[in-house]
């Protein structure tokens, strides 16, 4: 079968964070990918992430430029009159002094979808902010409804939310409907992904809420947040927890019957009760380990699951019955396994993916590819504006 994105050939330029999650996605839905990195003198600044992150960047190309030399600016444009896809995530205003802008480059491939990925976009008085994932979800009004810790603080979240949805799938959902409006237009467009609006958008429901009825929402405010007991997390008695998430009245029902707790069957959001049914709750999960609870609870429509760990979640039954961890193998030889394409419409593995040194450069096969003659191309080799 045919891969979603078959032929679509993408430049990423950024390392970590939102584009390198956003070009992981493209090349799982079949796209030609080209890891776009700084020449070793000229990278004194470059991140090279760990071989296994980002899924080793499987699937892809790795092309190594000076784009502060004239010739490997021009290299690298070279490439860029062929792709359909740019992602950068430099501070905004970079790539325009560097000379790779959307501007600058559409003039040459109007067919051109730029991603431009940054904190909190291209404009606004925030526009050139540092920022992190915690940023990002502290300003959109995230981690004020999340839980709070002993002294007040809210809580950090196990994941990186903002990078991962907020950034990363919200730029590879944008380039993809950039290329379908592509197939209609005929042209490209620049695309301007901030993660913090990403994260506001995320809080949709919350801030409908408030702008709606005036209502603030915050921790305990709502089913969602810990208001009612219905819907939190449990210790069981061997210090493992389980997830309650029996929000609709038909599951608490079921959930309450099996804990012979049904007196509180009609109490689900009585706030005046809410301690009350929590500690009692807390009293019967004590009882049973979590796994003990789980098989009563997990299939009897009770919207009950465990709290695992990474090391147990890679293992849980309905993990592999997915084939959500694939086996891979790096250029040594040496097996391991990673988190597989989970996205409908993906290819699935077949074969262990090999995952490449990512030191090796195939900067030289893509711009003979591109049309450069051989002895250009060892010039600018040996000028260092390629590597």
């Amino acid at each position: 079968m045919t891969s979603a994105l078959d032929g679509i050939r993408v430049l990423d330029l950024a390392s970590v964070g939102p584009g390198a999650r956003a070009s992981r996605i493209l090349a799982d839905y079949g796209a030609t990918v080209a890891k776009v990195g700084a020449v070793p003198r000229a990278g004194a600044v470059q991140i090279t992430p760990p071989y296994y992150a980002y899924s080793g960047n499987r699937g892809m190309n790795r092309a190594l430029f000076d784009l502060k030399s004239d010739g490997g600016r021009q290299a690298f444009c070279a490439l860029a009159d062929q792709a359909d896809v740019i992602i950068e995530s430099f501070r905004p205003g970079v790539v325009d002094r560097l000379g790779i802008g959307y501007t600058e480059l559409a003039q040459r491939n109007s067919r051109l979808v730029y991603c431009s990925t940054s904190g909190f976009g291209q404009s606004g008085p925030r526009r050139n902010w540092a920022g992190h994932d915690v940023n990002y979800l502290g300003v959109s009004g995230f981690l004020d409804c999340t839980g709070r810790q002993a002294d007040g603080r809210p809580a950090l979240p196990g994941a990186t939310v903002a990078d991962i949805a907020a950034g990363g799938m919200q730029a590879a959902m944008s380039v993809m409907a950039a290329l379908l409006r592509r197939e209609r237009t005929g042209t490209g467009e620049h695309l301007d992904v901030s993660i913090a609006d990403g994260a506001f958008a995320m809080m949709s429901l919350y801030v409908d809420e408030y702008l709606a009825t005036g209502v603030e929402p915050g921790p305990g405010h709502y089913i969602l947040t810990g208001r009612y007991a219905c819907y939190d997390t449990y210790t069981c008695s061997d210090g493992k927890h389980v997830a309650v998430g029996a929000i609709e009245p038909q599951f608490w029902r079921n959930l309450v019957k099996l804990l012979d707790l049904e007196q509180y069957a009609g109490a689900q959001t009585d706030d005046a009760l809410q301690d009350e049914i929590r500690g009692a709750m807390a009293q019967r999960f004590a009882s049973r380990t979590r796994d003990e609870w789980v098989a009563l609870l997990g299939p009897a429509d009770t919207c009950v699951a465990e709290v695992n760990t990474v090391a147990e979640a890679v293992l849980n039954e309905q993990v592999i019955a997915r084939g959500l961890v694939a086996d891979a193998v790096n250029a040594e030889g040496l097996e391991f396994r990673q988190a597989a394409p989970i996205w409908a419409g993906a290819d699935e593995p077949v074969d262990p993916y090999e995952v490449r040194d990512p030191l090796v450069s195939d900067t030289e096969d893509l711009l003979a590819a591109a049309g450069l003659d051989a002895a250009h191309i060892k010039e600018l080799i040996e000028s260092g504006a390629i590597a």
